[in-house]
């Protein structure tokens, strides 16, 4: 997708990214492996998040969690996550040669920088960034479509932000986020989709952390135009957001089932006109009115003289009322189904 897709997307289509974030490892290979493993499952985009140790982070940034036994610190990890910028180039070009959207969420004013000069069609900032000015404001500047995560925001910090990306005209999605890993189905906030499309007027879009499908797929029924989820090459790989990671297999049944609710929701059915379409198989399956026992030529016919019997070419199962009382001009052996021509003419008859 171009910038302008990111920044509206089709109605006939979710924007699905594929969130890598550090799941790397610091491994320029296994970020671009990621990149071909994500390519194969049909999804829009793959989002890296691009950190800059000495321009975000301080020697004394506690752990969230204490995952790394070869970092003595979190300031340490960070520079152990760092690419160089001729490296974020050549992630960018290895998606662009698979039909990737390349996306990194910037965690500096340098980080941005660095970004814009390697080429991203939109922003993603992370929740944590969401009250960092000078970053929102450089974002803002070049005028690409804004991604904004909430996870850990009242909705007037969210009302703030909103209303600087908007005044100065940039494409806007608020993603509906919970920061806590994995988010139990308590804690996704499906809920806040419609309120926060209602309240600000934009796209919606929800940044999953449940390490399932299935608030994706929700999502993605109550119109979400954007769905990120972070993803792994394995459950047994190394890092912190493996829990509430997608593999590439289950991402693979995400995008798979997305557009599979995109055709339902882009689909709505006449329902007069499909049971018309259905007339042919209407009639294999509903019911006619046949005969109970012999019934001899001027009997009279009594609701007990019938039983109802597949398929449904004869007298239709509701005409029974109107049936009983009329006399029989032919003679029914027992399971025949009636005809309206085996009976006197009679004004119910004919309709």
């Amino acid at each position: 997708m171009s910038s302008e897709a990111v920044a509206q997307t089709s109605a006939k289509q979710c924007l699905i990214i594929a969130e890598v974030a550090q799941a790397h490892d610091g491994s320029l290979g296994t970020a671009h492996a990621f990149i071909d493993a994500v390519a194969k499952t049909g999804a829009h985009a793959i989002k890296f998040q691009t950190h800059l140790a000495a321009a975000e982070s301080s020697h004394q940034e506690p752990w969230r969690v204490k995952f790394s036994k070869q970092d003595a610190t979190r300031y340490d990890y960070w520079k152990r996550m760092e690419f160089s910028e001729p490296q974020w180039v050549g992630l960018q070009q290895h998606c662009a040669e698979k039909g990737l959207q390349f996306i990194s969420s910037p965690f500096s004013l340098e980080a941005a920088e660095l970004l814009s000069r390697v080429g991203v069609p939109c922003w993603k900032m992370a929740s944590g960034e969401i009250n960092n000015l000078p970053l929102l404001d450089y974002m803002i500047a070049t005028k690409l479509p804004l991604l904004i995560s909430t996870g850990m925001s009242p909705l007037s910090e969210i009302d703030g932000v909103v209303e600087r990306v908007k005044s100065a005209g940039n494409p806007l999605t608020v993603m509906q986020c919970t920061s806590s890993y994995p988010s139990p189905p308590e804690a996704v906030g499906l809920n806040m989709i419609p309120v926060l499309r209602e309240r600000y007027g934009c796209q919606v879009g929800l940044s999953d952390h449940s390490g399932t499908i299935y608030p994706g797929l929700a999502a993605a029924t109550l119109g979400s135009e954007v769905i990120e989820v972070h993803v792994t090459l394995s459950r047994e790989m190394f890092g912190p957001d493996v829990t509430s990671s997608l593999t590439t297999t289950e991402l693979k049944e995400l995008v798979d089932g997305v557009q599979f609710i995109e055709r339902m929701r882009n689909s709505p059915v006449d329902k007069d006109k499909a049971a018309g379409e259905m007339a042919p198989m209407r009639k294999l399956f509903t019911k006619s009115l046949a005969a109970a026992k012999n019934l001899p030529a001027g009997s009279v016919v009594e609701e007990t003289d019938l039983v109802l019997r597949k398929p449904g070419t004869g007298i239709p199962a509701e005409k029974l009322a109107s049936i009983t009382g009329r006399m029989l001009l032919r003679p029914i052996a027992q399971g025949d189904l009636l005809s309206l021509l085996d009976f006197e003419t009679g004004p119910e008859l004919t309709h």
